[in-house]
């Protein structure tokens, strides 16, 4: 799917440069940024159904920029660098390389994730998403393809999620949450009725709790991620706790896929 008015301003930046504009195209027409002297793009790791491994999704990822499209992960670097205000800053500005650097390749239809960090959360006071969902409209990028991902949140930091993902709901975003535990993720359940939950698989000794949250999750149409599978035992894990469950899962780590600035072809979305 093409995306006429992206398209259109993707020509525009082709035209600016590094100096004169806080997003330019580099040679191969991928979308550059800089913060704090730091110039940085896109990559994207793939979100993927366990039981057929297509690809559902991608989550976006700042980097540096690299020649071999291997480049550095910048964001708790330059977030610990920045304050609130340019913490803001930093956070829009990935949005925005992310939206471009994902919806500007053909043939792509998957969802986009998009990390909301900690800091925003509590900086920002006014409507949530309102200016990132203006950007999208302008562009007529499909905002139904986004996911925004809301951090864990601390006991005493659930009125501050309560608030934000009802911006977000409001501002027609689905919206994903990191969780601990399964019994974290029992406890937000119904309060904040969110399309996906994102659960480490390193940590999955809690078999009981998390076939509750599966069926739970089944029953409400609430899509769950185990990220960080990174080892074949993460894998194996993981599949037990499925099929005891009887539920279909989604699945994310550098066993399956490491993150690249190219989405993948058909053949290798297909590939486990």
């Amino acid at each position: 799917m093409s995306f006429p008015i992206l398209q259109k301003y993707l020509a525009r930046l082709s035209d600016a440069t590094g100096a004169a504009s806080s997003i330019w195209l580099d040679h191969e027409g991928k979308a550059q940024g800089r913060f704090f002297n730091c110039t940085m793009t896109s990559a994207f790791q793939p979100i993927r159904q366990l039981d057929s491994s297509a690809v559902l999704g991608y989550e976006g990822l700042a980097r540096s920029v690299s020649a071999q499209d291997q480049g550095l992960s910048l964001w708790k670097l330059l977030d610990h660098a920045a304050s609130d205000d340019e913490s803001i800053e930093l956070d829009r500005l990935c949005r925005m390389l992310h939206s471009i650097n994902f919806f500007r390749q053909a043939g792509n239809e998957a969802d986009l994730y998009l990390n909301v960090h900690d800091r925003l959360l509590s900086a920002v006071s006014s409507n949530h998403g309102h200016a990132f969902r203006r950007i999208l409209d302008a562009l007529e990028l499909p905002l139904a393809r986004v996911v925004l991902q809301l951090p864990a949140a601390t006991p005493q930091q659930g009125w501050l999620l309560n608030y934000v993902s009802d911006n977000y709901r409001r501002n027609g975003f689905r919206f994903a949450v990191n969780v601990n535990s399964a019994r974290d993720a029992l406890g937000v359940l119904d309060r904040l009725r969110p399309d996906v939950f994102k659960l480490d698989a390193r940590d999955v000794q809690d078999r009981d709790g998390l076939a509750v949250l599966l069926q739970r999750c089944a029953a409400a149409e609430v899509a769950l991620v185990f990220k960080r599978v990174e080892t074949e035992q993460h894998l194996a894990a993981v599949r037990e706790i499925s099929a005891a469950a009887g539920v279909s899962v989604l699945v994310q780590g550098y066993l399956l896929d490491e993150p690249r600035a190219v989405l993948l072809e058909e053949s290798a979305r297909q590939a486990a």
